[in-house]
């Protein structure tokens, strides 16, 4: 009997999409197709391949509005959120090509006997593990620079949202890739292992640390497999002056995407004293003001649901291990009159002196930690395994080079939330939040590997010591 995977409408609990879950032997053949696909797609010209790849950006150009749709169906975000989520996928195309000539492509220099070259290639055949969270997005992320680098993807969605998946698919064969090269396997963690177990060439992965570590592990014995993991964060956010101001850039820095980005600050760190009470007292007016409604709903709102019911009970779970830790409330996390469990009210908790599991909470709850100067603000903001992002709000022209000097983590962003990362520049972190392989701008490096060849035209002796007078 076969297994079949389903998604749901948040919100509305409605069933999106069925389909049967792909087991080790359907990996296998993908990986054996992706692999026998391989030297007709490396055989053609870069630009025949951008050619192709162009025409996927317009496909989806063609199918925003549509695809917009399915994604806010299937994860619950806001439509005006999942159309800029299309948006970027677009975008990312252009981008791809230029940071694949900038980082990978072809130079040559004069030497005495000819010339030195540097060439790129393809590490081959690319598993891409997608997340729930940006589901067309991030997996394109790595899928578009795959492609331009000559690799072919096999490619497994989350088995929360396979029905995006299945649409990125769907616009990938209408934009003329030849078969083979994408080809997508539905399922949860069974078939992530499976496919992670077969004669891939490469890993590329979005999702949870633990997860992450698992991949680490599962790999250590390969490292032939290029990897590159870009995994979650516990971030900080030090906010220490101009509190009314602050507020609204702490909200989309703990609260977009109710809370489910990789990015967003969980934890708050302010002053002592009056300025700091000032912020969290502005921070907190504002969150309870924040409008919350599903994606279809008339006028506009700042948040949806959570993914599922499922993710709002572990996020309910988290915050009262907190609370019984010993945690403050400011404003509770709860349900939402009415509405399906997945709908939840953004919750704020002073954390000050509270031992707590450096931990990511993935869903709209921020810690507030308050601190007696500028080094202990720094001292906690770093005291954390992850490093993805971090921030500064404050006028202070010192703070923030001392915040730029002494933050562990690859996206440190001043007086903008530290949801905020430019197409154009890496995006990655250290320690627990990723492995040292940024993406964004800085995927073409971990799509293609470097050869370095000296080369003559001609052939001629050349000298060997010892031997020549």
């Amino acid at each position: 009997m076969t297994d079949m995977l389903q998604s749901f409408d948040p919100a509305s609990r409605e069933l999106i999409w069925e389909g049967p879950v792909a087991r080790s032997a359907d990996c296998a053949r993908a990986i054996s197709t992706a692999r026998a696909a391989l030297p007709g797609w490396r055989a053609l010209p870069v630009d025949d391949r951008i050619a192709i790849i162009r025409s996927y950006a317009t496909i989806l150009g063609d199918r925003r509005a549509e695809l917009a749709q399915l994604i806010s169906r299937e994860t619950g975000k806001l439509l005006w959120e999942s159309d800029a989520e299309v948006g970027s996928m677009i975008a990312k195309v252009e981008v791809s090509i230029k940071a694949h000539a900038e980082r990978t492509g072809e130079r040559a220099a004069d030497m005495p006997f000819g010339r030195a070259v540097l060439r790129h290639r393809g590490h081959g055949v690319m598993a891409v593990l997608g997340p729930y969270n940006f589901p067309g997005h991030l997996p394109n992320g790595h899928i578009v620079p795959a492609l331009i680098a000559g690799n072919a993807v096999v490619f497994k969605p989350s088995e929360i949202t396979p029905a995006t998946g299945a649409a990125m698919a769907d616009a990938w064969t209408a934009a003329g890739l030849p078969d083979g090269l994408l080809t997508v396997v539905q399922g949860g963690r069974a078939t992530g292992e499976a496919l992670v177990a077969g004669d891939i060439d490469g890993l590329l992965f979005t999702g949870s640390a633990g997860a992450g570590a698992a991949l680490r592990r599962a790999l250590v014995d390969r490292p032939h497999v290029i990897m590159a993991l870009e995994l979650g964060g516990n971030n900080p956010l030090i906010a220490w002056d101009s509190p009314e101001d602050a507020a609204s850039i702490i909200i989309n820095s703990a609260f977009i995407t109710t809370g489910q980005r990789c990015s967003c600050a969980r934890r708050l760190i302010v002053p002592e004293g009056a300025t700091g009470d000032a912020i969290v007292e502005a921070t907190a007016a504002l969150s309870a003001r924040l409008p919350i409604a599903a994606w279809n709903e008339q006028g506009e709102a700042f948040m949806g649901p959570l993914v599922s019911d499922q993710a709002a009970a572990s996020a309910h779970r988290a915050v009262s291990d907190l609370i019984a830790r010993g945690a403050r409330v400011i404003r509770p996390f709860e349900g939402v009159d009415d509405r399906s469990a997945a709908f939840v009210t953004p919750a704020i908790l002073d954390m000050t002196g509270v031992d707590a599991p450096d931990a990511e909470i993935f869903a709209p709850v921020l810690s507030v930690m308050r601190v007696p100067d500028f080094d202990a603000a720094m001292a906690t903001a770093n005291a954390t395994s992850f490093g993805l992002s971090a921030g500064l709000i404050s006028q202070d022209e010192a703070l923030w080079r001392r915040v730029v000097e002494e933050s562990r983590a690859g996206v440190v962003n001043r007086n903008r939330p530290t949801t905020g990362a430019a197409g154009n520049m890496p995006f990655g972190g250290l320690g627990a939040s990723g492995n040292h392989r940024p993406s964004a701008y800085y995927a073409a490096d971990y799509c293609a590997y470097p050869i370095a060849s000296f080369e003559a035209d001609g052939v001629s002796a050349v000298p060997v010591n010892g031997l020549n007078s």
